[in-house]
């Protein structure tokens, strides 16, 4: 069957790219060998946040008296939570069918691989193999957990994001190896439920992506919760003895430490999926486990293209989207425009939220700027006050020459929906002034922006 379009993976990168191209009129197909949505809907993003939410509902109700309400104190039901997990991203991978249908993208279900003369050979659950061909090839495979060889993942003693997800009942005690985004909010989540949990990090900082102030406060909120926190640690090696984990850590001072809990999670990064995808047979060139691609998102080889985490940039769902728009309305013919990577916004759904964009300012100064940083503080917020939850604070790094925002870094309630504000600001080249000139509604927590723009050049009137 011969289709203009066909793209290998489901995930947001895929999917996106395959109801796009049915747009613009092309012919499609979508071919994903286990759920539409991929691992962002069905491992990750998705899930992830119903059972972050569930620990925060869990947690209002056994603080419901700091808001005048008597309530029992809640049992964190782990099934229960994971159940309901599971449910939503069933829900949104339904979701994904009807966009299928309602485009008319064919889904075929197998396990693909390109081929000379831009063909996909996918290999079905029977085992039979059937060949398709297109004009287009786009390869959104996505990445999966990184095991390191000190941590051989067995699923139950050393597990990765996928098993964290399902866990049959909520263990006593848990290490967290790496404190990313996926680290710091499972790490979050089952200390927020009752379980001790030890958060180990290579680095001297814990979320080391983001601007410093904002991992020393996360830091301070997860030791509040009881989480023991260890930076600038390794865990060298783990022993598995009568269901006891034995994990032994080199702590910042070089000395061994030994930590027994019931699961080892290990959130060390990710690994990109492209091994028996046939790009040797094809001659698409690869690098560091990514494939090569220019700026929009063709190899080497013409007529197969690749996007999302298998590309170079983040390895984030909303960039994999991007890339997917980008790359086929470029194959259309459309003038599009190339992605900005410096003014990406990264979120992390702990408690408080974390959400940034642009420059740190420690790199800000690295790269020889004159900048000025403005601070707002959540305890300033009334909304947040009136909130409960007042940990947290808004910080901006500005060009002291062209008040052009050089980068946004959010700690707090909310954050996650507000940082998009700022990007959109940075995209269309608004000063930081522009932007604490807009008239900021009140009571909320966006007011802290504005705040923290006006505390940069002294003006700040609640700081």
């Amino acid at each position: 069957m011969n289709y203009d379009v066909i793209v290998i993976g489901s995930g947001p990168g895929g999917y996106v790219a395959a109801v796009r191209a049915a747009q613009l009129g092309m012919r499609t197909a979508v071919v994903e060998r286990e759920n539409l949505g991929g691992i962002c809907l069905n491992w990750g993003c998705i899930p992830t946040k119903a059972l972050l939410k569930s620990a925060q509902v869990y947690n209002y109700i056994n603080h419901a008296a700091s808001y005048g309400v008597e309530a029992q104190p809640a049992q964190a039901d782990m099934s229960a939570m994971v159940q309901r997990s599971r449910g939503v991203a069933e829900t949104m991978s339904k979701g994904i069918q009807f966009l299928m249908k309602k485009n008319n993208v064919d889904v075929i279900m197998g396990t693909a691989r390109v081929a000379k003369e831009h063909q996909v050979v996918v290999a079905k659950a029977d085992g039979t193999e059937e060949c398709f061909e297109a004009s287009h090839i786009i390869l959104a495979t996505g990445a999966r957990s990184r095991i390191l060889p000190n941590l051989p993942q067995d699923g139950k003693h050393i597990i990765g994001y996928r098993e964290a997800m399902t866990l049959p009942k909520k263990p006593a005690s848990m290490v967290v190896v790496g404190s990313g985004a996926i680290g710091s909010e499972f790490a979050f989540f089952y200390q927020s439920i009752g379980v001790q949990v030890t958060l180990v990090e290579f680095m001297p900082t814990i979320l080391p992506n983001e601007d410093e102030d904002t991992s020393a406060q996360i830091a301070r909120s997860f030791k509040k919760m009881g989480m023991k926190v260890m930076m600038s640690a390794s865990v060298e090696h783990v022993d598995v003895e009568n269901d006891v984990c034995h994990v032994h850590i080199k702590d910042k001072k070089g000395a061994e430490v030994v930590v027994d809990c019931d699961v080892v999670l290990s959130a060390v990064g990710v690994s990109t999926n492209v091994e028996n995808l046939g790009l040797e047979e094809v001659g698409i060139a690869t690098e560091r486990g990514k494939v090569v691609v220019d700026d929009y998102y063709r190899t080497n080889i013409p007529g197969y293209y690749a996007i999302g985490d298998i590309v170079h940039g983040p390895a984030l769902a909303h960039v994999a989207s991007a890339e997917a728009v980008c790359c086929v309305e470029k194959l259309a013919g459309l003038d599009t425009h190339t992605i900005d990577y410096s003014n990406i916004p990264g979120c992390t759904y702990t408690t408080p939220e974390v959400a940034s964009v642009g420059l740190t300012e420690k790199k800000a100064i690295e790269q020889g700027k004159d900048i000025l940083v403005g601070k707002s503080f959540y305890k300033a917020s009334g909304k947040a006050t009136a909130a409960g939850n007042t940990d947290g604070f808004i910080k901006v790094i500005i060009d002291k020459e062209t008040n052009q925002i050089l980068g946004c870094h959010m700690c707090g309630d909310n954050v996650t929906e507000m940082i998009a504000g700022v990007v959109s600001a940075r995209q269309n080249g608004l000063t930081a002034l522009q932007v604490a000139h807009s008239v900021h509604p009140h009571p909320t927590m966006s007011e802290a922006i504005m705040e923290a723009i006006e505390a940069a050049y002294g003006k700040a009137i609640h700081a």
